[in-house]
């Protein structure tokens, strides 16, 4: 999705969650100071060397979901491509799998990114408004391919396709670099393991929002984009326009 059709979206997200915009730009330029230089350069082209033209598989993180039953293969013959949201690196590495790319804002556990990126994985680091020293701590950790993301106009070595969580953000990600179909694993939105009230009503509408802005991609996208459900059945990705983002 081209970022003019997702700032929309983006805008109505900060507006209920009351982001402000400075945090995010001192974000990105931090994120932009501790990059390496080849971190920077042709980031979505780097990325379609992995996924243009496949399958791909984004793993979420819902609780109990588990890693993707590949052996299912409900796909071509071609092995498709694994892109894991944040804390789903962790359960593909249980499993074997080590991720693609991987999408993480770095509020998970990270050592698990670090080891799939010391095994291969390229890693999509986001940059937002809280995450400076999480940024600080742990990108000069990785030692293998990294891409840099933030939620404003793509440029200067930061890329934005679009997404808000993790789990979206790396739907996003796939569709941009070329993906020839999105399967979500391990994605529900009414159900999270936060305990404590408030923090798990603001999670609960977070996911909300993931919910809209995978049906806002799946509207403007011409990929297929499916929900691969535990019982093995696979549904298309409702899909739903931007216009009228900003109400409940």
């Amino acid at each position: 999705m081209q970022y003019e059709r997702w700032s929309p979206l983006y805008d109505a997200i900060r507006r209920e969650f009351g982001f402000s915009w400075p945090p995010e730009e001192r974000a990105a330029a931090r994120l932009r100071a501790l990059l390496p230089e080849a971190a920077r350069a042709q980031p979505l082209e780097r990325l379609g060397r992995r996924l243009r033209g496949r399958a791909v598989v984004v793993v979420g993180l819902a609780p109990g979901a588990g890693p993707p039953p590949l052996w299912r293969r409900p796909f071509s013959a071609e092995p498709a491509a694994l892109v894991a949201a944040d804390g789903a690196t962790a359960t593909c590495l249980d499993a074997g799998l080590v991720p693609d790319v991987v999408a993480t804002d770095l509020d998970g556990p990270v050592p698990s990114e670090v080891t799939a990126n010391r095994r291969g994985a390229l890693v999509v680091v986001h940059a937002h408004g809280d995450n400076v020293p999480l940024l600080e701590e742990w990108v000069p950790e990785f030692p293998g391919e990294l891409v840099g993301s933030w939620a404003g106009p793509p440029g200067e070595g930061l890329i934005d396709p679009g997404g808000f969580t993790d789990g979206d953000r790396a739907a996003y990600l796939a569709e941009a670099a070329g993906a020839s179909r999105l399967l979500l694993w391990g994605f529900e939105f009414d159900r999270t393991d936060e305990v404590e009230p408030e923090a798990r009503a603001r999670k609960l509408a977070k996911l909300a929002w993931a919910d809209r802005a995978l049906s806002a991609l799946a509207a403007a996208s011409s990929i297929p984009i499916e929900r691969w459900h535990r019982d093995g059945s696979r549904t298309d990705y409702k899909a739903a326009g931007i216009s009228g983002a900003s109400t409940r």
